[in-house]
């Protein structure tokens, strides 16, 4: 599928039918195509465009390259981002003359957003450059919400950790629940960074790029502006992964509280019975003498002795604090 896109006083237009290489057209999008129409448009615009394997490639060389007077970047983005679970794939950005060409085969959110914006408010989109960087612009304004949602998800769970509130006794947390939640959170988190961490080294080759294209100086501010904002983003995300892992700690921790409780409370209880058991067993032989078989009160002064036996142990323990 292929979507072309034409500038029109700074704005953006979607063009139906195959790419007319005009000097208005800026933008071709490449969703998931086919090796022919992958074939014909490298053709026509005289560059190889990456296969899927090679947009796979993890060597930075196979990344971001120039060849046949082209500029090739890819980076890892994120889609359907908003649950916990998004789908990270490869995105290429082939700047060729004033066009740019993007190839891609899943649904990052800013290349919905952008559109529709630079349709209705004019961005200068005016060349394939600026294209590029307005939509860098847009891709990290959205990791930038992920992890906006992804700190506020930490800090439900920084609550429900430490400020949980037992209204019965015989309640206890759900601790699996919130550990998958740490664990999802955390994979969240490792997802981004790792896209931030991919735009980062694109973002600095795009500005060497523009360097030796000798682009306009407000441009080259804006890729630097850019480089800014996403190392402010990747101390965000070690910022979050620090706490996601002390909280994963924490919640080990209140595990092992919970765990000394339950213990505890079985062991008292044992210790408590345990004089009543021995009482029981000592008038429950069955040897023909014992002095208290026959005597009237027997019965009742067994049933008292073992409630009293039962009574010190827990006033001892209650008195001490360990109850």
């Amino acid at each position: 599928m292929l979507r072309n896109f034409i500038n029109e006083a700074g704005r953006l237009r979607v063009q139906e039918g195959s790419p007319d290489l005009t000097e208005q057209l800026v933008w071709v999008d490449l969703i998931a195509p086919s090796t022919d129409e992958q074939r014909a448009l490298g053709d026509r615009l005289g560059i190889a465009i990456p296969t899927q394997e090679e947009m796979e490639e993890i060597e930075i060389s196979s990344r971001l390259y120039k060849e046949d007077g082209a500029i090739f970047m890819t980076a890892i983005l994120p889609s359907h981002a908003d649950g916990d679970d998004p789908e990270m794939r490869p995105v290429t950005f082939i700047l060729s003359g004033p066009r740019l060409i993007t190839l891609r085969y899943h649904e990052p959110r800013a290349f919905k957003t952008f559109p529709v914006r630079a349709e209705k408010v004019p961005m200068g989109c005016d060349s394939g450059e600026s294209v590029l960087v307005a939509l860098l612009e847009a891709i990290v304004d959205r990791l930038a919400d992920i992890l906006e949602r992804a700190g506020r998800e930490v800090d439900q769970i920084s609550r429900a950790v430490f400020r949980y509130r037992i209204d019965k006794p015989t309640r206890s947390r759900d601790f699996q629940a919130v550990l998958e939640d740490i664990g999802r959170k955390g994979d969240l988190t490792s997802n981004i960074r790792d896209s931030l961490v991919t735009l980062e080294r694109l973002v600095g080759f795009l500005g060497q790029a523009t360097l030796q294209l000798k682009s306009a100086k407000d441009m080259r501010e804006r890729i630097k502006t850019l480089s800014r904002d996403i190392r402010s983003l990747e101390d965000h995300s070690s910022f979050l992964s620090q706490k996601i892992t002390f909280l994963l700690d924490a919640t080990l921790g209140m595990i092992n509280i919970e765990q000394n409780a339950i213990i505890k409370i079985f062991s008292v209880a044992a210790v408590v019975f345990l004089p009543p058991t021995l009482i029981a067993s000592i008038y429950g032989m069955n040897f023909k003498y014992m002095p208290e078989l026959h005597w009237d009160l027997g019965y009742p002064w067994a049933i008292g002795l073992m409630i009293l036996s039962a009574i010190l142990p827990y006033l001892y323990f209650k008195r001490r604090g360990w109850l």
